[in-house]
């Protein structure tokens, strides 16, 4: 494991080292999420955070129910409501 030394500017910006965007394949314009557990920042691919969060959600879908049916229905009748 290497440690990179980087400071936080008045703007509140933190600069990556090339090196650290390469190893986690962090292109230009790359869409990021941040966010902190532990103490820790953390900075993921935005696709990455997508499909941990599925991941994590996966345990409430129902066996062969569509979620997207479901969204779906339940925006179907909030509209109906209005």
């Amino acid at each position: 494991m290497t440690i990179h030394q980087t400071r936080i500017s008045k703007e509140g910006r933190v600069l990556i080292p090339a090196t650290v965007r390469q190893e986690l394949g962090f292109g230009e314009n790359e869409p990021l999420s941040l966010y902190v557990q532990d103490g820790e920042v953390r900075i993921v691919k935005r696709i990455q955070a997508v499909r941990q969060m599925q991941q994590r959600m996966a345990k409430y879908k129902k066996a062969g129910e569509s979620v997207v049916d479901e969204l779906l229905r339940e925006r179907r009748e909030e509209a109906t409501r209005k």
